[in-house]
């Protein structure tokens, strides 16, 4: 009979398996997700159990990875939850029989969660807390929450668990391939983290081979903590669409050697290792039983600062000295009327009009240009690009359009780095507009996150990390613009995102076009609660067909009969009128506002200089 798995733990290194999508993947049985496979070949399911048995592991883990609400979803299996949790822990503890250990395999939802993206953490801990229930009335004896990037997910995942139940809790987290992480305090700040949280093991898994396993182990090390290490087996390649591993059971198991003389206490394999791995393991912790415990050298510049924050809430420290590298753009919010102008990105390669613009209207004080971002899903060349050659030759600063559709959140972040690199310092965050409506309708709309993940990816990384809180070795000098509609059909949502906007780190807001004093009146009445600075949008209208348009066909427009009537009655000076109705509209609301962001219909600039008479 097997031992009280916390006594069990006090004894020495303790095997787990390895990796269960693998195997079934080589059984066969590749279906996604890999849990269904408890239900469809339960058979094979129990095989590769045994197999990891009798290659000398004392530990499975139930076949229940993915099997959240969340993840079955995906695949439109979520009711059958139940019986695909149940399934694998009867299967499992049929295996394990009285002399193995059963582990409840949890892993995080798929989902990103608030304030990044759109699951709240209550919905979250809720499918945790459904999952777990199951699995614990299966009687596993211990829990493995695994493979978790998020550490706010994590910490959701052993909250669920602390409310139902008191047996053991692995909680590992996964981090990247990164060598940076290794150079700072993150990793140990992870175990101060969820040492505090009260977990009986803490580690790390997945995404990382053995020797990069061992170098986070390294640093995670702190006396009197209980660790676990399960690494992939290598980098795969992709073959035929499936992940291929080349990593040794020979390989894996000298590194294994290193890991528990390092302190792991918790060994085992991730993605890509077999039967043979755990195997060659086996034996390695075997020639190890009876050796002298090793010293372990630990890193002092690896500790983490007291209070044991997470790293994902901690600061770099400020640097005193470094000169001002926000744009002149966002230095001079409260010090100028600040004015910006939309040029329209053309086609193909020739982008003379917009630098020949930019030159027309850096010669009347304009202090940034608006670059747009593939505005409504239509083929343009890109806005960080083109902001970068603007700046460039004509030396005026860009308001950078960035939209969520078209990147995933690598590479958003990725273009962010690019865009500092390259001396852009203004982002406007947009959401941007579905594919469905652009040049290519059947085109991917990715949308990982919204213009308040992204708002909050900058916000971010001008604290010196990424959205999951992994150092970048500096800061960033972004000015965070955000966008919102004063005459949105609900307006009561529109003020919640713009706060939520404001929450994540927006330094300022720009509005669609408005044309009267009382939208703005009530606008800046219902948000100065916010205290942020505001950029009035104002869109000079061309003729009544063109209002007609812009209030009948364009979302989120709203132009009031009085202004089209205005129009309609000015005939062939209708161009005239809508620039009048301008310049009185601004004159009027510049005390309510930092600025005014012009959106000049047509490729029309000169209707710009006009425009700024009401102000100067």
């Amino acid at each position: 009979m097997k031992l009280d798995f916390r006594e069990r733990l006090k004894r020495g290194p303790v095997l787990c398996d390895g990796a269960m999508g693998t195997l079934l993947d080589l059984y066969g049985c590749d279906e996604r997700p890999h849990e269904i496979q408890n239900i469809k070949n339960p058979g094979i399911v129990e095989r590769i159990h045994r197999e990891y048995i009798d290659a000398g592991a004392e530990i499975i883990e139930t076949n229940t990875f993915s099997a959240n609400r969340f993840r079955l979803a995906q695949f439109h299996i979520e009711d059958r939850l139940r019986e695909i949790n149940g399934s694998a822990v009867e299967i499992a503890r049929r295996a394990a029989g009285d002399d193995i250990y059963v582990a409840g395999s949890v892993g995080p939802t798929g989902k990103l969660l608030e304030p990044i993206g759109k699951i709240k953490m209550s919905q979250a801990r809720d499918a945790f807390k459904e999952q777990i229930e199951i699995l614990l009335k299966g009687g596993v004896d211990l829990l493995i929450l695994e493979t978790f990037v998020s550490l706010h997910e994590l910490d959701e995942a052993i909250s669920a668990a602390k409310e139902l139940t008191t047996i053991p809790i692995v909680a590992q987290k996964a981090f990247p391939e990164d060598g940076s992480i290794l150079s700072g305090s993150f990793p140990l700040e992870v175990v101060e983290h969820l040492l505090s949280r009260g977990v009986d093991v803490i580690g790390a898994n997945c995404t990382v081979g053995p020797q990069r396993m061992f170098s986070l182990i390294r640093t995670m090390y702190k006396d009197g903590v209980i660790l676990s290490a399960q690494p992939a087996a290598g980098i795969p390649t992709l073959q035929d669409g499936r992940s291929v591993y080349h990593t040794t059971p020979e390989y894996l198991a000298a590194y294994a050697r290193e890991l528990v003389q390092a302190g792991v206490t918790l060994i085992g394999a991730c993605c890509g290792s077999t039967p043979a791995h755990i195997r060659a393991i086996r034996r390695t912790l075997d020639e190890l039983a009876g050796q002298p415990a090793p010293s372990i050298s630990v890193r002092e510049t690896a500790r983490a600062p007291s209070g044991g924050k997470s790293m994902a809430r901690t600061e770099l420290a400020e640097v005193e000295g470094l000169p001002d590298t926000r744009s002149h753009f966002a230095r001079n919010i409260g010090k100028k009327f600040l004015v910006t102008a939309e040029l329209d990105v053309p086609r193909g390669l020739d982008m003379s009009s917009v630098i020949e613009g930019a030159r027309y209207l850096h010669r009347f004080g304009v202090d940034a240009i608006n670059l747009t971002d593939g505005a409504r899903a239509r083929l343009r060349l890109s806005s960080v690009a083109l902001s970068h050659v603007m700046q460039r030759d004509v030396g005026i600063e860009a308001m950078t359009h960035m939209t969520t559709r078209d990147r995933n959140m690598i590479g958003l972040q990725a273009e962010l780095l690019g865009a500092h690199a390259l001396g852009l310092r203004n982002i406007l965050c947009i959401t941007g507009d579905p594919t469905s409506i652009g040049d290519y309708p059947h085109a991917t709309s990715v949308f990982d996150i919204d213009s308040i993940g992204l708002i909050r990816a900058i916000n971010a990384m001008n604290g010196g990390r990424d959205l999951m809180g992994n150092s970048l070795g500096q800061r960033t000098s972004f000015m965070i613009a955000c966008a919102t509609n004063p005459k949105a059909d609900d307006m009561d949502r529109e003020l919640k995102r713009l706060s939520m906007k404001i929450e994540a780190g927006a330094d300022i807001v720009f509005t669609q076009p408005m044309y009267e004093m009382r939208t703005l009146e009530q606008f800046v009445k219902r948000t100065e609660q916010w205290k942020k600075p505001v950029m009035l949008g104002v869109l000079p209208l061309r003729s009544y067909r063109h209002a007609e348009f812009l209030h009948n066909e364009i979302p989120g427009m709203t132009i009031p009969e009085s202004i089209r009537e205005t129009l309609r009655n000015a005939g062939d000076k209708a161009s005239v009128a809508g620039v009048q109705l301008a310049k009185d509209f601004l004159r009027e609301a510049r005390h309510l506002v930092a600025g005014v962001y012009l959106m000049p219909p047509f490729k029309k600039y000169d209707v710009i200089p006009q425009i700024l008479e009401a102000i100067r």
